[in-house]
């Protein structure tokens, strides 16, 4: 048997070799107690099983016992990127970084957390660091085009995505997320190679999720939005089996959402530096537009989505659910002390406000928390997007979400898209009827596409900052965007996808009859 090291175990432990690996490590521990390799192993098979305490454990015993080692600190990180808490794991990242060698696998590691945390300049050299060492795995190829799409480098992001697919043509993440790169053209389009690959034999449902959308997003751009619709209905319908919406459990989330406003207000007297500005609403109806232009400021900085408010509400409220965002959670908050949650996620997110008077959190489904967030911050600003319900639905059902969260489920539907929406809109006139306008607003998007400089000031207005052009000048501004809007968001306003539901003719008849009187 070949003697245990730390890249051997790793690979045993990739083909799931738990058992004899794990008693290995026991017996060398016996021999020796000040061997890291064997701690740091039985912390990747604690890990692998989610039990990501004790492995955190074992991988921070490890890294006293080999200090040099930057697997260590690495994992570690990755364990706290886990958890969400990113904090702490971009500084150990730092750590890790310092001592990375030219292993691609680590590199790439390390690219990843600092992606996860937000910190895509710092992600980009890594991944760039992983391709150089190993050229041939479509993975490191992958996420650095990621990364630079954020960062809004989109001819070197092509080239990225391109490079995987040329490793790894049945990539279907490349493939949709290089079509959404740019507009596709009848001189410059996959659609006939992306239908091949969407008829292929056991395809998954997640591959037919992006083959889908990624040949729905060529039709659209070609004008054939009939078709695009009824290839989005293809693409969606093996997930919609797999992962029914439960419209009880929802209707449910938004009632106990509304009850938090019968919380009490506690005292708050912590200093508060950073003003939080959250921007929140339905995703694709104006969240990151409004980022872009508020962050376009010199006293704000833009943290990206969060999702530490909800973290912290979890913690407080102490269920034992296994989602973050339920019923259960928010029918225990309003008997919280909502100040601890907001101290504890001024603390957490420091290292992205970086100092700056204000910092955005455009975490869309923050919506839920707005009355909390007015009990947990003195002087918190929220800013909700409201867009026409025909465009808000289809521009929800014509996005790709990830489908690791079980919240964006209602989207693989049309009428479950509706029934969300009618929530949704029931609880903005909750909002509007309990929270204080000094700390909520709504604004419509169609408003600031048409008058936008008008719009522009009634934002900063509300978050009492002075005027300054550059929030005009949205489009250059040159921070990371790691969202779906990565690329219109560095363009002008335009108004082209105002009424953009109309281009489908009948094919949406049915989305207008579930909205009633809201599609109107």
């Amino acid at each position: 048997m070949t003697p245990l090291n730390l890249k051997n175990g790793l690979s045993r432990l990739a083909q799931q070799d738990y058992k004899d690996v794990h008693a290995e490590c026991i017996a060398a521990i016996t021999a020796d107690v000040t061997a890291a390799v064997p701690y740091f192993l039985l912390g990747v098979i604690a890990f692998e099983h989610k039990n990501f305490g004790k492995a955190l454990e074992l991988f921070g015993k490890a890294a006293d016992l080999g200090p040099q080692e930057a697997y260590y600190p690495a994992y570690t990180a990755m364990t706290l990127s886990t958890l969400r808490r990113s904090n702490e794991a971009r500084i150990v990242a730092d750590t890790a970084s310092k001592l990375a060698r030219k292993d691609p696998h680590l590199r790439d590691m390390i690219g990843v957390i600092y992606s996860r945390c937000g910190f895509h300049e710092k992600a980009v050299q890594h991944f760039m660091a992983a391709t150089a060492a190993n050229d041939r795995e479509p993975n490191y190829f992958f996420n650095l085009a990621a990364s630079q799409q954020f960062l809004g480098r989109f001819e070197e992001a092509e080239m990225a995505y391109n490079q995987t697919l040329r490793l790894d043509t049945s990539n279907y993440r490349a493939w949709s997320s290089l079509t959404s790169l740019k507009k596709q053209t009848p001189q410059r389009n996959n659609l006939s190679q992306l239908k091949r690959l969407f008829d292929a034999p056991d395809n998954s449902h997640d591959t037919k999720l992006h083959l889908g959308h990624a040949i729905a997003k060529t039709l659209e751009d070609l004008g054939h939005h009939e078709e695009s619709l009824d290839w989005l209905l293809q693409a969606k319908a093996g997930k919609r089996a797999e992962f029914p919406f439960d419209r009880d459990s929802a209707a449910a989330l938004f009632e106990a959402a509304k009850r938090t406003s019968n919380a009490p207000k506690t005292q708050n007297n912590t200093p508060q530096d950073t003003t939080p500005i959250f921007i929140v609403g339905l995703p694709r109806t104006g969240t990151t537009l409004v980022d872009r232009i508020i962050s376009s400021h010199s006293a704000v900085t833009s943290a990206g989505e969060l999702n530490a408010f909800a973290e912290q509400i979890k913690i407080l409220a102490g269920t034992k659910t296994p989602y973050v965002l339920d019923a259960e959670t928010l029918n225990a908050a309003p008997v919280l002390g909502a100040a601890k949650a907001g101290q504890a996620y001024l603390a957490q997110t420091s290292a992205l406000a970086a100092s700056a008077p204000y910092m955005i959190d455009k975490m869309p489904l923050n919506f839920f928390y707005a009355a909390l967030m007015t009990k947990a911050f003195p002087k918190v600003k929220i800013i909700a997007l409201r867009r026409g319900a025909m465009d808000s639905c289809l521009s929800n059902f014509r996005q790709l979400f990830s489908t690791q969260f079980s919240y964006y489920n209602y989207t693989f539907d049309l009428e479950d898209t509706a029934f969300f929406y009618r929530q949704f809109d029931a609880l903005m006139e909750h909002w509007r009827g309990t929270l204080p306008s000094e700390q909520f607003m709504e604004v419509s998007y169609e408003d600031i596409v048409h008058d936008q400089e008008n719009q522009t000031q009634a934002l900063l207005d509300f978050c009492g900052l002075p005027w300054e052009d550059a929030c005009m000048r949205f489009h250059e501004n040159t921070a990371a965007v790691s969202t779906a809007s990565s690329v219109q968001v560095r363009q002008p306003l335009y108004s082209g996808s105002i009424g953009r539901w109309k281009k489908y003719g009948q094919k949406l008849d049915v989305l207008r009859a579930a909205l009633g009187h809201l599609a109107d």
